[in-house]
């Protein structure tokens, strides 16, 4: 007997994030995203944490389909500038999305900082900076899911490769290459939005 697989709704406009959902989790669910589900909609963010806005995005959308809904708020998390861009880091330079923009701010809020007298300059490289994602999954009926991933990395002084979004020509991972520069399958077996969601996967299965 065939099971179908569960209906999850990805709360999110981003068809890069969207991609990332399809490949991590295709296998397992029936992975949907919000155009496909008949919701037009730019959910405001106004959350403190990653926690809230995590949550905002995936009650919106479970309340609009009355279907489980999935969504995560991420980002980098520079201690040398406080946490930041942290919560804004999809639109730290004051536009939405805008890639090439925030990742010179991220390098020029540093380069301004006294941290930079830390930079190791012989590698010319900023260290430990996590990528950090905050994964939800909500249900009517049920409590959320609410996980965490991490991904340790260093950010380059300039970007590498030509692949993945956001931070990744920056963001040189365990690898000793950039996010940019390896393959998808690759990114995904050890990024923080893997990490992540396994954490949620493991919520589920406990829940059997």
């Amino acid at each position: 007997m065939t099971h179908s697989k569960m209906r999850l709704i990805v709360a999110s406009n981003n068809s890069n994030k969207l991609r990332e959902f399809h490949e991590i989790l295709g296998e397992r669910f029936d992975i949907v995203s919000m155009h496909e589900a008949g919701i037009d909609a730019d959910i405001e963010e106004n959350g403190t944490t990653f926690e809230e806005n995590a949550l905002i995005k995936a009650n919106y959308v479970m309340n609009a389909c009355h279907c489980a809904a999935i969504a995560d708020d991420s980002g980098l998390e520079v201690d040398a500038l406080g946490g930041a861009p942290g919560i804004y880091s999809a639109r730290y330079c004051g536009r939405h999305g805008d890639d090439d923009a925030n990742n010179a701010l991220l390098l020029r809020n540093f380069f301004n900082t006294k941290a930079k007298a830390f930079v190791p300059h012989a590698v010319n490289q900023i260290v430990d900076v996590p990528g950090v994602i905050v994964p939800v999954v909500v249900r009517s009926g049920h409590a959320p899911i609410v996980c965490r991933g991490t991904c340790e990395g260093e950010i380059l002084t300039e970007g590498r490769g030509n692949g993945g979004f956001g931070y990744d020509p920056l963001f040189l991972c365990e690898t000793g290459k950039t996010f940019a520069e390896i393959s998808p399958e690759v990114k995904n077996a050890i990024s923080h939005r893997k990490r992540g969601i396994e954490a949620v996967l493991h919520a589920l299965e406990a829940e059997q």
